[in-house]
């Protein structure tokens, strides 16, 4: 099993930045894809950033390219969404989840509990 914490989400003005962390714990989560979702107030969730097992590949959605960037830390087990230039459509709950393979970056089979992110206009 695979427990992830994310941590980081709070207020901020637009314009803004932050860092998500999220921390897996349970079991090491170096041999899977990561990712990292969004759910708006009265929106489905939707994915927003992930990053194979090595690092050496990511994607984005394209309302985030340019703005964010995830990365990881082997050496910690964890996770990271640097989102930068932030804008009140981005406000929403963060999720962090933990792939079921090294390389798929479609398919998620653990998820965190959220951390809230507000953008302020």
């Amino acid at each position: 099993q695979v427990q992830l914490v994310e941590s980081g989400g709070g207020l901020v003005q637009a314009g803004g930045s932050l860092r998500l962390s999220c921390a897996a714990s349970g079991r090491t989560v170096n041999w899977l894809a990561m990712g990292w979702f969004r759910r708006a107030p009265g929106k489905d969730r939707e994915f927003v950033a992930a990053i194979n097992w090595t690092g050496g590949s990511s994607d984005y959605a394209d309302s985030v390219k340019g703005r964010f960037t995830i990365s990881r830390d082997i050496a910690k087990n964890a996770v990271y969404l640097q989102m930068n230039s932030l804008k009140p459509e981005d406000t929403a709950v963060y999720y962090c989840a933990a792939g079921r393979s090294p390389n798929n970056l479609h398919d998620y089979d653990y998820w965190g509990q959220g951390t809230q992110v507000t953008v302020s206009s």
